[in-house]
């Protein structure tokens, strides 16, 4: 075959089977820090009202539980993309915002909601 497409007809490799799994693919490395059911909608909560305190994020979304939400978080955290502070209060505090790589993800965002947008559009019935 001319060029690196698949045909229907050509057979998949191993090598290509583990050219797409390999972690240093850039895709799945992205994928692996931003995705699932709540971190994107979690990020653009946080970046509409930065710093954003856990409470409001559990009440903005009412549908993720506390136990999903503390691990998102983490996780993002863990990644680099929030900074998490705690303020020694009483009652405790703690805000979380977008780390400076976690502003990059401003543009995408938005791409995204742009996309949603014109998906939204061209798919309702008229």
């Amino acid at each position: 075959m001319a060029n690196d497409t698949i045909s229907v007809d050509q057979p998949i490799t191993n090598e290509d089977s583990e050219a797409f799994s390999e972690k240093n693919n850039p895709m799945n490395i992205a994928l692996d820090i931003i995705g699932g059911k709540w971190k994107l909608m979690l990020l653009n909560r946080i970046r509409e009202e930065c710093p954003m305190r856990f409470g409001v994020l559990r009440r903005k979304l009412p549908h993720i539980t506390q136990a999903t939400l503390t691990a998102q978080l983490k996780q993002l955290e863990r990644d680099g993309i929030l900074l998490r502070q705690a303020y020694a209060e009483s009652p405790p505090r703690v805000e979380y915002k977008l780390t400076e790589i976690g502003k990059s993800l401003i543009p995408i965002m938005d791409s995204l909601c742009a996309w949603g947008e014109d998906y939204q559009r061209q798919t309702q019935p008229r």
